[in-house]
């Protein structure tokens, strides 16, 4: 059995990337979503995928998933009805929040009314110091009321936020064992389980959202995992973090806040790879699918991390890829604001009924509606033709905005993508410029059902001269599952200074981490017996401050995972970090840390993907009109990608068509087939 599957739910379509470990050969599959029931879709298109292929579902190895169940309930507020356990006194602080604005300028935007109304939040007695010692001891007594008043609340789910509980779980857990024994049938999430991390509010937030989705999250995954036994029972199970790395079913039921941002992080995983196939390091990638896109950076070949951001108005603090989001993809719908000028998205007409292009009901005009009229999908239809067309719809979904801007149906359908364009390039500035990178330093990577088709445009508002379009552009997310890492992290927060005494602190912290991991390796070794050529990996970073700072750097030790570094090593490191994010440094001002992480991996070998093998150019058996510009189209020469051979050229304006994606290449522009599959793009300037 050397069959691993990955597989992508996306708000339009499910993707699916099976490879064979030992031979390399790969099978792709994408069908519509079906955001009513997710796994049903899973598991129609793992079966057509079978039949296509010749794949016996019993030989399936592993099989990695990216989720948006979670993304999706909480943008939709499907979740479940929580109650809030915290420390007497602190019943408020999940509405208090912090003193910041949603929009700055906006005076009258609140933030999301709290997913705990005031009603379910109980205080129990009980203290911690900052030091995690008892001040007030939590009692029997003082337990029993917060089980009656939580039983009373009718809530399925409870969180357990108390005071100082990242430096001492003891009073959570014991509330956590009460409530678990008294009411068996509610979720419970602890802070010091889900984040035992300081900063109160961002704690709490991130715990509510974990109590928030287990009830939606769980009995899915529970689900996934029991269809999935049935038809591939020796299959491991893995589910994508917005870490980048995956984890167990259980471990997702426990914490589903870990997931939501599963599928782009999969997507820059794909990325990596396919970056790294063709010798490039400094990438920007552009994930464009049915209802956004996700852009990353990616420096030196890594990607960035981030440990703190807001999803749908709710601030999350867990390690997650540095992925900035728009709501611009091809279902983003067109519309007019009160100002009377269009606007594109962050509505999406999602799978159903979909653009009006679909031919399921859609009736208002979307980007690929727009696509479709410029010529830029194939009228032969979407997956490889399995998926009709209709024009004509798309053609009457467009004309209500044409007529409005009392311009042609061509002019408008170019003005929605210039639109959703010009998003696209204010995410991918968030990510480079507002930091101080250059685009023109890196190359574009386009990818999802909808990126290769904009990338040009959006290349060229920033002055880049060079797109790479993976082989599989529209299944990358999936391929990314694949070749993801098993990863847990481990944290330990703390605030010592860097000298004689903080190492000594410093070394008992590390210690703790590294007896955390190996329980770690101990059960992902018993749940799945490590292979030749697997490895356990393990790194260590530390979140570190001048004293005085507000916010910390995560500065990564390349050197060192088993030791305590020495103080001049982790000043020289921190100094390095502060000189690449502020310009400058101190070295005379004293330097603390604030959480050290561990972070375990399972790696193993790659598979390979088979390379092209054709013998003969492909050559263009037909033409399409197609609009490069509002005014007048242009034929183009047609090309099928999966014909294509390595070292092939094909010069603008021509466009590629395949099963995922459509690649355009502009007049001017020409695209040179790598050996991996991959297009490189180069624009003219």
């Amino acid at each position: 059995m050397t069959w691993i599957v990955g597989v992508d739910v996306g708000g339009t379509f499910t993707d699916i990337f099976a490879i064979d470990r030992a031979s390399g050969q790969a099978f792709v599959h994408k069908l519509p979503s079906q955001p009513h029931d997710p796994a049903n879709a899973i598991m129609s298109g793992i079966k057509a995928l079978a039949e296509a292929s010749g794949l016996a579902l019993e030989e399936i190895e592993f099989f990695s998933h990216g989720t948006t169940v979670g993304t999706n309930a909480l943008i939709e507020r499907r979740g479940a009805d929580v109650a809030l356990i915290t420390t007497d006194g602190f019943r408020d602080l999940l509405e208090i929040g912090r003193q910041t604005r949603p929009k700055l300028y906006d005076l009258q935007a609140d933030h999301p009314p709290p997913l705990v109304p005031r009603k379910h939040r109980f205080e129990v007695r009980e203290r911690l110091d900052a030091g995690g010692d008892a001040l007030i001891p939590l009692t029997p007594e003082a337990i029993e009321p917060m089980i009656d008043a939580v039983r009373a609340s009718g809530t399925t789910a409870c969180a357990v936020c108390l005071l100082f509980a990242f430096r001492n779980g003891a009073h959570e857990q014991a509330l956590g064992e009460a409530l678990q024994q008294a009411l068996p049938h509610i979720f419970v999430s602890l802070s010091s389980d889900v984040h035992p991390e300081f900063r109160e509010f961002e704690r709490f937030s991130t715990t509510v959202l974990n109590a928030y989705l287990q009830p939606v999250v769980a009995p899915y995954i529970e689900a996934l995992s029991t269809r999935l036994a049935k038809t591939s029972p020796n299959a491991g199970v893995g589910i994508n973090q917005s870490s980048g790395g995956l984890m167990s079913a259980a471990t997702t039921a426990r914490y589903p806040v870990r997931t939501v941002l599963s599928g782009p992080a999969a997507g820059v995983v794909g990325a990596l790879r396919a970056a790294r196939e063709v010798g490039r390091a400094d990438v920007i990638t552009l994930d464009m699918g049915g209802t956004s896109a996700d852009v990353c950076l990616i420096r030196e070949d890594k990607a960035g991390m981030s440990f703190s951001r807001d999803v749908s108005g709710f601030p999350v603090r867990l390690p997650m890829v540095d992925i900035n989001t728009v709501g611009a993809g091809g279902g983003s719908i067109a519309w007019f604001d009160r100002d009377g000028l269009m606007k594109v998205g962050p509505e999406s007409a999602g799978a159903d009924p979909g653009p009006a292009c679909y031919g399921k009901g859609g009736v208002k005009p979307t980007v690929s509606d727009a696509n479709a009229v410029l010529g830029r999908l194939s009228p032969n239809g979407l997956l490889g033709g399995a998926m009709d067309l209709d024009l004509d719809a798309a053609k009457r979904a467009i004309a209500p905005t044409a007529r409005e801007l009392n311009m042609s149906i061509e002019h408008a359908a170019h003005g929605i993508v210039s639109i959703v364009v010009a998003n696209m390039v204010r995410a991918i500035r968030a990510v480079s410029v507002e930091r101080g990178h250059d685009p023109r330093d890196f190359v574009l990577m386009p990818f999802g059902g909808a990126g290769p088709l904009h990338a040009t445009d959006v290349a060229r508002s920033f002055g880049i001269r060079e797109i790479i379009v993976p082989r599989d552009p529209g299944i990358l997310c999936a391929q990314g599952l694949v070749f993801a890492d098993r990863k847990e992290e481990f944290v330990r927060s703390t605030r010592l200074l860097v000298d004689d005494d903080g190492m000594e602190i410093l070394s008992d912290l590390i210690s703790a981490l590294k007896r955390d991991t190996e329980v770690w390796f101990h059960h992902e070794a018993a749940t799945r017996k490590l292979k030749d050529g697997q490895q356990q990996l393990t790194t260590i970073a530390y979140d570190m401050r001048y004293v005085g700072q507000n916010f910390e750097l995560r500065v990564a030790d390349s050197e060192s995972t088993t030791s305590v570094p020495d103080i001049d090593h982790l000043k020289r490191m921190f100094f390095v970090a502060h000189d690449a994010n502020y310009g400058f440094h101190n070295p005379d001002d004293a330097v603390e840390i604030i959480n050290i992480r561990l972070t375990a991996s399972v790696t193993e070998p790659e598979p390979a993907l088979v390379g092209l093998a054709q013998a003969q150019p492909a050559r263009s058996e037909s033409s399409r009109a197609i609009f490069f510009e509002a005014a007048q189209s242009r034929d183009a020469a047609i090309f099928q990608r999966r014909a294509l051979m390595p070292d092939q050229v094909i010069d603008g304006p021509a466009a590629i068509d395949q099963l995922d994606a459509t690649t355009i290449v502009f007049p001017g522009d020409r695209a040179v087939v790598h050996a991996t599959g991959s297009l490189v793009l180069e624009l003219a300037a």
